[in-house]
């Protein structure tokens, strides 16, 4: 990761075909587009791919994330749990259908924990977001299992996750809805973009009328076209989905460098005491965005980002510091600095967040240091690399 590393013609090509017409939306002009339908071609392609019934692009993951809510009848008065480690687009896009999120701890799969999750349940409880985090599953199987039980909806926050399987099954396909997505830095990306994914049609209706200011598109004059609840634009552009159709026809090629280059790191850095690999639900399914190790300490994590760092590695992440990822450092959300005055009944539903106990996230993500795998190395410099880094590590530790 990301794609952009590995632009070349085949973008060009498809921005090309766009321009070519001029018709850099995604609805109407029928007649002047010469039959090319980029986000249809990507959505299409989505779904081949996946297996997934109904996919629709957005603009980007959090307005999927968004959208999906909203689809499934996510809204004010009702609570969805989310993990503590996660991008903030999570718990902005539950804000922004009008519910509450519900913070849970983190376990050494560096996703929800099931034990965390069932404790968090409340009789207000609504939805289950679990966050495939740095390309690799959740526990979504007992997470599934518990939804079901508690007669909850599971969405799938794989916006970080795109190519990554759990036993055969991508990664946003197995809860009532997924989300990916495509934004500059991920595996395959639009540029800017998301994807909403779920069998459902009545999901998928109620998304693609939401992302698209209510309309219903059941005639080819978006002037009549009906309304039967208000909507926002979240819509994807057609220059946009043309990058993606490109870089979705090299995810595959993607896919087998990250999991070259992931594997050359962790052969070298299994030899090194006191390095402990993150926890795969699915090994085989990991995308192998990123290499995730455990020190022992807070402190020999810190000690170990910055000597990788030192050996020439990019995209060194020591996330306890990192404040769009972790609680810890989430304090416009803790201390409920919100742009706009939202109703007294969100924010009275709201949990103090300041005075909520994150200790055994804390003791997980304090420990933790992941290494983006690049598409750009060739594999003398990823050899190079991951010994240089199991030989700073061994100093580190």
């Amino acid at each position: 990761m990301p794609g952009y590393e590995l632009f070349d013609e085949a973008e060009k090509r498809q921005i090309d075909e766009v321009m070519e017409t001029g018709i850099l939306t995604r609805y109407g002009y029928a007649e002047r587009r010469r039959g090319r339908w980029k986000v249809r071609e990507l959505e299409s392609a989505i779904a081949a791919r996946t297996g997934a019934k109904h996919v629709l692009m957005t603009a980007d993951g959090t307005a999927a994330l968004t959208t999906a809510l909203v689809a499934l009848g996510v809204g004010a008065g009702d609570e969805v749990v989310i993990p503590t480690f996660t991008f903030v687009a999570s718990f902005e896009s539950v804000l922004a259908a009008g519910a509450t999120p519900i913070l849970a701890d983190v376990d050494e799969s560096l996703s929800l924990s099931p034990d965390a999750a069932r404790e968090a349940i409340t009789p207000r409880t609504k939805a289950i977001l679990p966050v495939h985090m740095c390309g690799a599953a959740a526990k979504i199987d007992e997470l599934s299992n518990l939804a079901k039980k508690n007669g909850l909806l599971l969405l799938e926050d794989a916006c970080q996750a795109f190519g990554g399987t759990y036993r055969g099954r991508a990664l946003g396909t197995i809860g009532d809805a997924g989300c990916y997505s495509f934004d500059f830095n991920k595996t395959v990306t639009c540029g800017e973009g998301g994807a909403i994914l779920t069998n459902s049609d009545e999901t998928y209706k109620r998304a693609e009328m939401y992302h698209d200011h209510g309309h219903d598109h059941e005639g080819e004059d978006r002037g009549l076209d009906g309304h039967l609840f208000t909507g926002y634009n979240y819509r994807i552009s057609e220059l946009h989905a043309a990058i993606g159709n490109a870089q979705l026809a090299k995810a595959d090629r993607f896919l087998a460098i990250q999991r070259e280059n992931k594997k050359t790191f962790k052969d070298a850095l299994s030899g090194v005491p006191g390095v402990e690999f993150r926890e795969l639900p699915d090994p085989e399914g990991d995308s192998a965005s990123f290499l995730t190790f455990f020190a022992p300490t807070e402190a020999s994590a810190r000690a170990s980002a910055k000597a990788a760092t030192a050996s020439g590695v990019e995209g060194v992440f020591y996330w306890y510091d990192n404040n769009w990822h972790y609680v810890r450092n989430w304090g416009h959300l803790k201390n409920r600095r919100f742009a706009h005055a939202l109703s007294s009944d969100i924010t009275n539903a709201l949990p103090d967040y300041l005075a909520s106990d994150y200790s055994a996230s804390d003791a997980v993500v304090s420990r933790c240091v992941s290494i983006a795998m690049k598409l750009g190395w060739t594999k003398h410099e990823a050899g190079e690399l991951a010994g240089k880094t199991a030989e700073a590590l061994r100093s580190a530790l």
